[in-house]
C-alpha cells in the first residue's frame, strides 16, 4: 500500500479532528501538526480553512461516487448491498464513514456542504428507486439503511447478526 501523500495525510487530519473535537478545535496550525506537516506545506495544499472544506467534499464525492459505482456491480443486487453496507461501512469500509462523519460534523455550520450531502442523498434514492417497485418502499428502504448505519455508527449494540438477515429485512420492507 502507497504512503498517504501530504493532502492526504492533511485531509486525514483535518477529518480527525473534527471527528474528536468538532468545527472548534479545527486551526490551520492543529491540523498541520496533526499531519505532521508545516504551516506552510498545509498552506500549499489547502490555502484556508474553506479550502480544507472544499477537499473534504471532493473526498466525500470521490467515495460517494466509487460507492455508488460498487452498489451497481454488487452480485447480492443494490437494496441487499444498501443494507448490508449501512451496517459494514462503520467497519469495513472506513475512508467513506470517517469522512461522512466528518461532514457531519460541519453540516451545520457549512451550507455548501449540506448541498454536497444533499446530492449524494439523491443519488442514493434514485439508485434505490430503480431497484424497487414502489417509491414508498425506497423511502423505507433508505430509512432502514439510515437507522441501520447510525445504530452501528453509534456502538449501541452489535448490529452485525441482522446482516445475516438482510434478505428478510428487505422481504418485510417489501410487503
Amino acid at each position: 500500500m502507497a504512503k498517504p501523500t501530504a493532502k492526504e495525510r492533511i485531509l486525514d487530519s483535518y477529518e480527525e479532528i473534527l471527528i474528536e473535537q468538532g468545527p472548534g478545535g479545527v486551526t490551520l496550525d492543529a491540523v498541520a501538526a496533526h499531519a505532521g506537516v508545516s504551516k506552510g506545506g498545509l498552506l500549499y495544499h489547502f490555502g484556508s480553512k474553506e479550502a480544507l472544506v472544499e477537499g473534504l467534499m471532493e473526498r466525500l464525492a470521490t467515495l460517494s461516487e466509487a460507492d455508488l459505482k460498487e452498489a451497481q456491480k454488487a452480485p447480492e443486487g443494490v437494496v441487499s448491498w444498501y443494507l448490508r453496507t449501512a451496517i459494514t461501512d462503520v467497519t469495513e469500509r472506513k475512508a467513506l464513514h470517517r469522512t461522512t462523519m466528518a461532514t457531519l460534523r460541519i453540516m451545520l455550520n457549512e451550507p455548501r456542504v449540506s448541498e454536497v450531502v444533499q446530492v449524494y442523498n439523491q443519488k442514493v434514492h434514485d439508485l434505490i428507486s430503480e431497484h424497487v417497485d414502489d417509491s414508498l418502499t425506497a423511502e423505507l428502504v433508505i430509512l432502514v439503511g439510515d437507522g441501520l448505519y447510525l445504530r452501528a455508527a453509534l456502538g449501541r449494540d452489535d448490529a452485525s447478526p441482522l446482516l445475516d438477515r438482510i434478505d428478510e429485512i428487505k422481504a418485510r420492507i417489501a410487503r
